[in-house]
């Protein structure tokens, strides 16, 4: 049987993936938050270098290539079609270059939801698949290790899109993002539809993005208990809860200015974040299920892989700078520190 290189790795341990470049490029200023198009391949390459290097020093084992959303329908939305190929190749490159730079990382190529797709519309269907099949031809040809399919809410888009990762020859992640209506978008079961990838030849199915970890956690203990596969558990850090299970529908009702299009989603939910702790806490719950692809999904910063590295027992080049409270000026115990000082922290 042929070696596969991220089986392998995950039969050995687990494996860790950052993603969420949406979010966090647009908080950088890169990045139009609603087109949400990764045009920062193209426009700032060394922003999107930048931003693999900081998950990868936190304990991100796989670089995955930045072209979600960088499909030829949201190219089309924003009138740039014709920078789809330049777009995706560069962004590629990127990550192929950044994997490089450290042993043992792997490449992936990335296709995802297309939101276009109509399970009563062939002509559409066909259109997703061609989108998908031009983007796994572009991974195939840079180098990547394995293709991820990822933030799936129909279930037969889910199914088209690993039927074209899986012709690449490559290992294929999939991973679904139901929304708050508890079943996908076509009316199929979330964990049937976890059932399906796998016997479709999946090596890697899961949920990422859309729920927080309380959210998120009940659906991954049925996926995990019904498949024999690997899993992948790739959170949102918000608190999404039973009544708001995404972050389509967070509330802020302390928001002293709401945002102008009326939802907290996408701009205003920085109030809604997880701390790292709770981050750390999910994986090492995940982790304990026999989750071994673990990663933080949309809204998630270098300090939430280096949590989740922690939580699996690494120790990333970033925990080089793992908190010390000890040398706190308030909270510390340092000797050198002055109690009149420390004192202050009662009443700070």
């Amino acid at each position: 049987m042929p070696q596969n290189i991220l089986t392998d790795r995950l039969d050995a341990g687990p494996v860790i993936c950052a993603e969420g470049f949406l979010f966090e490029l647009e908080r950088r200023g890169y990045l139009t938050a609603g087109e949400f198009v990764p045009e920062v391949a193209l426009e700032h390459p060394e922003a999107l270098r930048t931003l693999h290097v900081d998950f990868q020093r936190a304990g991100s084992d796989i670089v995955e290539a930045f072209t979600y959303n960088g499909h030829r329908e949201k190219m089309r939305v924003i009138g740039k079609e014709d920078l789809l190929e330049p777009l995706n190749r560069s962004a590629l490159r990127i990550a192929r270059e950044v994997a490089d730079a450290v042993p043992g990382n792997l490449m992936a190529g990335n296709i995802s939801n297309s939101n276009i797709w109509d399970p009563t519309d062939t002509a559409r269907q066909a259109e997703v698949r061609g989108m998908f099949e031009e983007m796994v031809g572009w991974a195939v040809e840079e180098g990547a290790d394995l293709i991820i399919g990822e933030t799936f809410y129909y279930a037969g888009e889910a199914l088209a899109a690993l039927e074209v990762a899986k012709s690449s020859g490559l290992p294929v992640v999939l991973t679904l993002a139901p929304m708050a209506f508890q079943e996908m978008a076509d009316g199929a079961g979330i964990v049937e539809t976890a059932q399906r990838l796998e016997q479709g030849g999946a090596d890697v199915v899961g949920l990422n993005c859309f729920r927080g970890p309380e959210t998120l956690m009940p659906w991954l203990r049925q996926i995990r208990e019904a498949v024999s596969c690997h899993v992948g558990a790739l959170p949102i850090p918000y608190r999404t809860t039973q009544e708001e299970p995404t972050f389509f529908n967070l509330s802020d009702e302390a928001a002293a200015v709401p945002s102008p299009h009326g939802r907290t989603f996408p701009t205003a939910l920085d109030p809604l974040l997880t701390n790292r702790y709770e981050i750390r806490a999910f994986a090492e719950e995940a982790y304990a299920l026999g989750v071994n692809y673990l990663g933080v999904c949309c809204g998630a910063a270098p300090i939430h892989i280096r949590e989740v590295a922690e939580a699996v027992g690494r120790t990333p080049e970033a925990s080089r700078f793992s908190e010390n409270m000890a040398n706190h000026f308030m909270y510390g115990s340092n000797e050198r520190l002055p109690e009149h000082v420390i004192g202050l922290g009662e009443r700070a």
